[in-house]
């Protein structure tokens, strides 16, 4: 199947969020900075990281020469039984995990800054492609990140988490940003915070988040002793990677109990969290899906529902399924459900499919409807034309069901609709609701639509059709476009970038370089040392030249002077440097 295909068989809601690829906005900088990245992660994680890493770069369209094309991934990992799509930055959690539900591995477009080399809090190519990519070559390793998805997609979102997910989604953009001020990044910052200190409980999207951020992005595999990495925050971070497996760092056998254990994106991790085996991993995401809503529902379910404050699905027992904002649970003297009230706009639906006229644009106003029996132990979903007839709704004649909670509806039978031997939606006219003195609907109010059913066997996060519901919500806003690191102060400092790849692969081609290549290379490295003193990756790539050509050079020395001089000038930097030149 063609990448057109393929994109063109992605739920339309899902397709908002993809984006096409612009290689022409990689600068000469961006692509030297891929290259150092992969070069010295491959040197370490020939021995650090899960065996498939090395050959997964291969298997799944990656080089460490240029940025990757995602169309080219993506005709590799379709080998896989995946595919690939370009994003741009962050994508709300939910379409990110649903993506993955699907086998489609979502990279954004955007390239760190070189000042960010070791590790961005934003998503980018690197993070995506090098980090996420290779291991799902191994099939017990995507087998897991597919039910990952799949369980996440029922998962409960507060409004709490989705005012962190925006206040991250600020705050790594402003970072990444070549243009923000650092009142800009502080405000950002603030944001995050106050975000963050809002939260008053866990939902269940924060605990899948938790359980992912100790799997696929910080994870540990193999013995405690002798642990390799397979986490892609870890894969992309050659700054944290490089430590990460010191003794000082904790290490803790992996189990459902991972989710009890915070995370802070923006510093290194003081324990991480070892598996024997892929396959653990499904074992420890089945255990925290049976304490999910989508599993049990009832009134534990309906509770997370509400204190969630976003749309939700609940699922009768009949099949109908009922998306909004749940506000109102009213309970029997047991404590069971009895009456369940919807903020506005409100769609229900089928399999997941929205009953026709049932959809958000006809219930803006909201929606509520009694659950449980009615007297004498009937099920409403059991409910014939003939068993309304017997409670006396014929022609215009006015009636009532009575539950068994005390719930009283009353008025003028119009139509049922059923399905599968279910009733599933009964509709009156002139109708009134109570329960006791509590009035629930009136007359003047308009068509009660009453969902039939005596239990609630499900409650998930987002819409039961998630397509119909967002066309008439809308979207979040349009994703923006591809970031560009190219700005006026670096614009003479890329052109030299360019010129140094340039000789670089003309080397390839020829085993050699040219007099007037390395006469080249002469002016590069003097304008280097005269107009960017603090520049030190290229002046490690004119030091790799040197030594693959045997130039012996006059400005080695001077470059390898200036490197030590960059190097005392910060620990992350200094790094870089050593690591660099390690690997010449």
């Amino acid at each position: 199947m063609g990448a057109h295909q393929f994109t063109a068989q992605i739920p339309e809601y899902l397709r908002h969020y993809i984006v096409q690829q612009d290689s022409s906005v990689y600068t000469p900088i961006d692509h030297a900075s891929w290259r150092f990245i992969l070069k010295i992660s491959k040197k370490f994680f020939a021995e650090h990281a899960h065996q498939k890493y090395l050959k997964g770069l291969s298997e799944t369209g990656i080089s460490a020469e240029r940025i990757p094309l995602i169309e080219e991934m993506d005709h590799c990992l379709a080998k896989f039984g995946w595919r690939a799509v370009a994003v741009s930055g962050f994508i709300p959690p939910s379409v990110f995990m649903e993506f993955m539900s699907l086998g489609v591995l979502t990279i954004a477009c955007d390239m760190r800054k070189l000042e960010n080399l070791s590790y961005t809090p934003a998503p980018d190519i690197v993070h995506e492609a090098a980090g996420h990519a290779p291991i799902i070559a191994d099939p017990e390793y995507r087998a897991y990140l597919r039910t990952y998805g799949e369980v996440s997609r029922k998962a409960i979102y507060s409004k709490q988490d989705m005012d962190v997910y925006r206040a991250v989604r600020n705050l790594s953009d402003t970072k990444e940003d070549p243009q923000s001020t650092p009142a800009q990044i502080a405000a950002a910052q603030k944001q995050l915070d106050d975000a963050s200190t809002a939260l008053d409980h866990l939902s269940e999207a924060s605990l899948l988040a938790r359980m992912g951020w100790w799997t696929f992005e910080y994870g540990l595999v193999g013995s405690l002793e002798h642990p390799k990495i397979f986490g892609a925050g870890l894969l992309s971070s050659v700054g944290e990677s490089y430590h990460c497996l010191n003794r000082e760092i904790k290490k803790v056998p992996f189990s459902v109990n991972c989710i009890e254990t915070s995370y802070d994106i923006t510093k290194p991790q003081p324990q991480l969290f070892v598996t024997p085996d892929f396959k653990t991993l499904e074992k420890g995401l089945d255990e925290l899906a049976d304490t999910m809503a989508f599993r049990h529902g009832g009134i534990e379910g309906l509770k997370k529902a509400q204190r969630a404050a976003e749309t939700t699905t609940t699922v009768f027992d009949s099949g109908i399924q009922v998306s909004g904002i749940l506000q109102t649970i009213l309970t029997d003297p047991k404590g069971a459900p009895c009456y369940l009230g919807w903020k506005g706009p409100v769609q229900l639906a089928l399999a997941d499919r929205e009953i026709r006229g049932q959809g958000p644009a006809y219930h803006k106003e909201g929606f509520g409807s009694p659950v449980g029996t009615l007297k004498g132990g009937k099920l409403p979903s059991k409910l014939t034309d003939t068993d309304l007839a017997t409670y006396g709704f014929s022609g215009e004649a006015k009636s009532r069901l009575e539950f068994e909670s005390g719930v009283v509806v009353e008025g003028v039978l119009k139509r049922s609709a059923r399905e599968a031997g279910q009733t599933q939606l009964i509709v009156f006219e002139n109708c009134q609701v109570r329960f006791g003195e509590q009035i629930l609907f009136q007359p003047e109010w308009g068509t009660y639509d009453m969902a039939c059913g005596a239990a609630i066997t499900s409650v998930f996060g987002g819409a039961a059709d998630r397509a119909k519901y967002l066309e008439y919500i809308g979207f979040d806003p349009k994703p923006g476009k591809q970031k560009s690191n190219l700005t006026a102060d670096n614009r003479d400092l890329n052109k030299l970038y360019a010129v140094v790849r340039e000789i670089r692969e003309k080397g390839a081609k020829t085993q050699s370089l040219a007099s007037a290549e390395i006469e080249r290379l002469n002016r590069v490295s003097a304008t280097l040392q005269g107009s960017f003193s603090d520049d030190w990756l290229l002046r490690i790539e004119l030091l790799e030249l040197d030594q693959s050509y045997q130039l012996k050079s006059t400005w080695s020395a001077g470059l390898k002077h200036d490197l030590k001089r960059i190097a005392g000038t910060g620990a992350d930097r200094s790094e870089m440097i050593k690591r660099g030149l390690e690997v010449l």
